[in-house]
Formats: C-alpha cells, sequence, structure tokens
C-alpha cells in the first residue's frame, strides 16, 4: 500500500481509538494511540492472514499476540477496519454483554483474538509455543506479538526470552512499544531496564530498532527482520513511539495511559484527526 494509504487508516483508528474510550469514560488511549501506525502497517501489508474466514488454530497464516492487552482499543479498531469484524460494532466497547471488552477475551469468539491479555507478561510465552508448532508442523507462517515496554519488568517475559534462544525459535518476531511511559509514570522513574538493546542480545536474540510513526522505517525494518527467519535466533524489534501520538494533549505524558477524554476534550482530539474512512 501506499504510505498515504496508511496513514490515512492510522488516523482513521486514532479516531475510532478516542471516540471508544470517550463513550463509556473507560479505557486505555495512550499506548493505543502509540501503537496504531505499527497494527495498521501489520494488518494492512505485512501479515499473511484471511481476515473473512479467522481460524483460531492459525495454520498456514501469520499469527499477532497483543499481550499488552490493555490497549485493546487499537487492536479492536485495526481488526474491524481490516474486515474482522462489522466496524459498526466498536460502538459496543466495554459494554455489558459486548465481545469487544476491555481486555481481548477468546471466550468472546472475536475473529482475530487468539488469547486472553488482561495479565501483563503472557503474550511472549504464546507466541513461542505457536512458533514452535508451526515448525514442528512445516508451516513457515511467522507469529508476531507485541509488548509494552513497562510489561517488560515482569519476569515471564525472560524466561520466555531465554526459552526462545536456547530452542531456536527462529519464526517469531516480537516488537517492543518502547514509549517509556508506563501507568504510574516514566518507566525510568518506576522502574529503569537499562539498555534494552543490549538485554536481548545478551538473551541471545537478533535485535533491531525502528521508529514506530515512520511507515518506510517500520516496512524496512520489519523487511530485515524477516530476514533473519530461519537463521536460528529469535528477532525482537524495540520500536519507539511517542504514547497520546496524534492527540497533542496526551502526549508527552503518561497521564492518559489509562485515563478516557471528557466532551470537550473528544472535540479536540477530533479537530486533530481528519475523519478518513468514515466513523462507526
Amino acid at each position: 500500500m501506499e504510505n498515504q494509504q496508511l496513514i490515512d487508516i492510522a488516523t482513521q483508528v486514532r479516531r475510532d481509538i478516542v471516540r471508544m474510550v470517550a463513550a463509556v469514560s473507560s479505557g486505555h488511549p495512550g499506548g493505543s494511540l502509540g501503537c496504531a501506525d505499527f497494527l495498521t502497517l501489520l494488518y494492512f501489508e505485512v501479515m499473511k492472514n484471511d481476515a473473512s474466514n479467522f481460524k483460531m488454530d492459525g495454520i498456514n497464516e501469520d499469527v499477532f499476540y497483543l499481550s499488552n492487552g490493555h490497549i485493546s482499543p487499537v487492536l479492536y479498531s485495526v481488526l474491524a477496519r481490516s474486515g474482522h469484524f462489522p466496524v459498526a460494532e466498536l460502538a459496543t466497547f466495554r459494554k455489558l454483554s459486548s465481545r469487544l471488552q476491555g481486555h481481548p477475551a477468546t471466550d468472546k469468539k472475536i475473529p482475530g483474538v487468539r488469547m486472553a491479555s488482561g495479565s501483563l507478561g503472557q503474550g511472549l510465552s504464546c507466541g513461542i509455543g505457536t512458533a514452535v508448532v508451526k515448525k514442528m508442523n512445516g508451516d513457515d507462517s511467522l507469529v508476531y506479538t507485541l509488548h509494552g515496554d513497562g510489561e517488560l519488568q515482569e519476569g515471564q517475559i525472560w524466561e520466555a526470552a531465554i526459552y526462545a534462544a536456547a530452542n531456536n525459535v527462529d519464526n517469531l518476531i516480537a516488537t517492543i512499544d518502547y514509549n517509556g511511559r508506563q501507568i504510574d509514570g516514566d518507566l525510568e522513574d518506576v522502574l529503569s531496564l537499562g539498555n534494552l538493546s543490549q538485554k536481548w542480545q545478551a538473551f541471545g536474540w537478533e535485535v533491531l530498532e525502528m521508529n514506530g510513526h515512520d511507515m518506510d522505517d517500520m516496512r524496512n525494518t520489519i523487511a530485515k527482520a524477516k530476514s533473519f527467519v530461519g537463521k536460528e535466533k529469535p528477532i525482537v524489534i524495540i520500536m519507539t513511539t511517542e504514547m497520546g501520538q496524534g492527540v497533542n494533549y496526551m502526549m508527552g505524558t503518561h497521564k492518559w495511559h489509562g485515563a478516557a477524554p471528557n466532551d470537550e476534550q473528544l472535540a479536540n482530539a477530533l479537530g486533530q484527526l481528519k475523519e478518513t474512512l468514515g466513523d462507526y
């Protein structure tokens, strides 16, 4: 796709995000807005899957796991906009009996969702398990996972990292949303992760870095990541993003990690985000 097409989709996704959380005064807009560009590129260009014929087993298609499940608004919007379920269903976000709850859940049978991700730290383990099964079955499609940087404070992430390297899980591409902020403050103030690139390298992973708001950089970096598939090392991309990207008053702070805009703030946000595909 042309970059402008992807940018237009990501802009509409951002409109969806702020409208969804504002409608119920609940949700996590900050990280969702920050990952809109990445997930748009992933679902509309990079991944091999059939949105109209979702299969839970993911055989012969690329699989994605959202480990930091609190940014469900961006996942739901991208899934709907890419044809996994009707866009109109976004209006049910976080409402009683809706499939689109605050954290994705498999019991809701949402096309595109293969794991419940409310508790942080588990997505890499699920991704590794799927990647191992794909290799055992001779399935050459790939597994992608997304993680928050604050999520890397969970020990299970590093247990999984050790396992993947020790077992040459080389059909997995993990991405870290490195925005430097988490719910209680800046990453450095809560619990510094130190030099992430050196950490992952020390754990035996192939490490790449990219700008999560530059389509060309992301496209090129993911292509480079795919060139390492089959070379006996798991792959991780450290993706620099801005929490709240696209809405000026949400950027530069952790305060919109889990806070919804009021009516006036919503109008301000929508004024900054052009309607490109039509609102739900």
